[in-house]
């Protein structure tokens, strides 16, 4: 879905497709034909914007064989499908019964995560539509925290500048413009946007930047205007923005509200739990660890990372955090200029919510991400951009 800015320029708004994740190309394909043309038929539109996950397969069929990179193209053209903007965050196994910390590797420090982002890189430069000059690809930042040291560090900065040095090298050759944002999240080494400005200044270059996650936003208790705005002072790009929304739960003292968040503590999906405190933020890894006994202090509102459906926020004790998002988007996008033209909803967790709400057949799921794109796209329209064809 594209739509004009008051400034002239054009904002992309797509939804990820790692909420149906294929670990290869044919089951990209299928994904194609089974829910992204549907979703967009039920959108009632002649062009959806789509943010692909390519695992490592699908991107090395595609990479090393241009007519399958040519076949996917037609592909999405034929389907009525366009792509300006890839999650090159999960490397492989996103659709394995049990992801947790295995999404985080391999991290920048390791040698696949670079050749599997330049891969990832080469793909999109001929994968945009032909109007379409700058693509974006989300990553992960840097590593989780507790598998970093110097050397790791070190190692990580000289990849992200290398991966730097492929993409001007990339846009000279074909004059496209793709950019890499490290996504800060809950537990890696950068988990808030704050984070992200040493390790991008030293790398220094304005085709590496952030994606910003409005559910790991929120999950930080950040505030989307100063966070955005101090990167913004700092001249970080951002490279793209996930449409997202986090569990919130106002009373975690509550013996009910408790129960109400046990009922989204489930096995495949890690749930990092957060809570501010007078001495700062306090946190765990998942959200079972946060209700086990006395780990987490419950004075305050928690908050756990689990996207939860933008349209349909959990019932009664528990809430979700569609007001950061809306406070993010409208700095993002509402102001004179935009921030960033490549917008994502990336609810991924749809066959991870409570058995009651999970979408039991495949028309369900159409439904309700067509539904998130239908929020999404009133919120920018009222922001006062208009809708293009």
């Amino acid at each position: 879905m594209r739509f004009r800015h008051p400034d002239g320029s054009t904002v992309h708004l797509a939804y990820c497709t790692n909420v149906h994740p294929a670990e290869t190309l044919d089951g990209v394909l299928a994904q194609l034909r089974d829910h992204c043309e549907p979703v967009r038929r039920r959108l009632g539109r002649d062009r959806l914007g789509i943010g692909l996950w390519l695992a490592k397969d699908a991107a090395h069929a595609l990479v090393t064989d241009p007519s399958a990179l040519r076949g996917l193209r037609t592909e999405l053209d034929r389907r009525g499908l366009e792509v300006v903007t890839l999650n090159g965050f999960p490397y492989e196994g996103f659709g394995a019964e049990e992801v947790k910390y295995r999404v985080y590797k391999p991290d920048w420090a390791d040698p696949e995560r670079l050749e599997h982002t330049t891969a990832l890189a080469r793909v999109l430069a001929g994968l945009l539509p032909d109007d379409v000059t700058e693509g974006s690809i989300s990553t992960l930042p840097l590593a989780w925290r507790t598998a970093y040291d110097d050397h790791r560090a070190e190692t990580a900065r000289v990849a992200l500048r290398t991966l730097a040095e492929r993409l001007d090298a990339l846009a000279e050759l074909t004059g496209r413009d793709i950019r890499v944002g490290l996504e800060p999240e809950p537990g890696c080494i950068v988990e808030t946007t704050a984070d992200a400005l040493a390790p991008l200044a030293a790398i220094g270059h304005d085709r590496i930047g952030i994606c910003v996650d409005t559910c790991h936003l929120a999950t930080s208790f950040e505030d989307p205007l100063p966070a955005l705005d101090a990167l913004a002072d700092a001249r970080v790009p951002v490279v793209k923005s996930q449409l997202s929304a986090a569990l919130h739960a106002e009373n975690p003292h509550l013996p009910e509200v408790r129960e109400a968040l046990a009922a989204f503590d489930e096995p495949r999906f890690l749930h990092q739990t957060r809570t501010a405190t007078a001495a700062g933020l306090r946190g765990t890894d998942d959200l079972g660890q946060a209700l086990d006994g006395e780990a987490l202090p419950d004075a305050s509102p928690w908050r756990a990372h689990f996207h939860v459906p933008l349209h349909a926020a959990p019932a009664a004790p528990l809430t979700s955090t569609l007001d950061v998002l809306k406070g993010a988007l409208a700095r993002l996008v509402g102001g004179p200029h935009p921030l960033t033209r490549h917008l994502e909803v990336e609810t991924y967790t749809w066959q991870a919510l409570p058995a009651e709400l999970r979408p039991r057949a495949r028309s369900q799921l159409t439904e309700g991400i067509a539904a998130e794109l239908t929020l999404a796209r009133d919120l920018l329209t009222d922001l006062g951009l208009k809708e293009l064809p």
